[in-house]
């Protein structure tokens, strides 16, 4: 008998915010197909809750689930298995249910890439600057290395975790960088990883005296859609992309593994925006 009803979710902290669930369900309600999209909020989780929350996902009827910030680099440990990219990786954002085994993928990276191909290709070649080494950033690092940047320098406030994420990626030109100034002089792209600038956050990644009209900006930050650095950015003449193609991309990749049903791309997008609108003009 074919499936028709999912049980998903996301385990985080922050995600009150997230907009996965409006994304998810739409999506089902528009193939015919019931989904429920559970927020799993559970703020510092260690390794034994981490074990705990995953042998119930496991046990509870769960199509999968995703797992964002602090947890995507953690998870890896408690899996049966991982996929070849998740695993070079080095960090897992959605565990699909397989029978009893929880098996790792990471729809960061192929949503990154989706949306960040059409800005490489309109815009000049040269270094980028990635500003974060988590676990969205390791994705993100990968995605820049595949699709052939031509120098990736990394900073994070870390600096062991971004010289280890250099040394990882198969690039020949992919550096830790000591400062964000010096990631980001003579760069010709920037892409912010970290959740500076997410709210409540009005912080920068990068100071505004670093930003300038030749250099695009991209932000994996989608709350709010327009973070204080990409206003900035784009104050001053930069090519900028917001983080709602890479959200959007990344939760259409996971359906699909949750369902084995492609989802309706419009559907997902106009559920992400309806919730961007609804939220910002309550706060207005």
């Amino acid at each position: 008998m074919t499936r028709n009803r999912f049980l998903t979710g996301l385990v985080g902290y922050p995600i009150a915010h997230s907009a996965a669930p409006a994304m998810h369900e739409q999506a089902a309600a528009a193939l015919g197909l019931h989904c429920h999209y559970q927020l799993i909020e559970v703020p510092a989780a260690g390794r034994d809750d981490l074990r705990a929350m995953l042998d119930g996902i496991r046990r509870l009827g769960f199509a999968g689930i995703n797992v964002t910030f602090p947890y995507k680099e953690a998870v890896v440990d408690w899996l049966d298995d991982v996929t070849a990219d998740a695993s070079a990786i080095g960090a897992v954002n959605t565990i699909v249910v397989d029978g009893t085994r929880l098996i790792g993928h990471n729809t960061d990276a192929t949503g990154f890439a989706r949306a960040i191909a059409p800005l490489l290709a309109a815009t000049p070649r040269g270094p980028i600057a990635l500003i974060g080494a988590g676990g969205v950033g390791k994705a993100i690092a990968f995605v820049l290395a595949g699709l052939g940047a031509a120098e990736i320098r990394i900073f994070d406030s870390d600096v062991a975790r971004a010289a280890k994420l250099a040394a990882r990626l198969p690039h020949p030109h992919a550096v830790h960088a000591t400062s964000v100034a010096a990631a980001v002089d003579g760069a010709a792209g920037l892409v912010n990883a970290t959740p500076v600038g997410m709210l409540p956050s009005r912080d920068l990644p990068v100071p505004d005296a670093l930003l300038h009209p030749a250099m695009w900006v991209a932000d994996a930050v989608y709350t709010p859609l327009w973070t204080p650095m990409l206003l900035a950015a784009k104050a001053k003449g930069a090519p900028v992309l917001t983080g709602r193609d890479l959200a959007i991309n990344a939760a259409a990749d996971a359906f699909a593994l949750f369902t084995g049903t492609t989802p309706p791309h419009a559907v997902m997008g106009n559920a992400f925006d309806a919730v961007m609108a609804a939220r910002y003009s309550a706060s207005a």
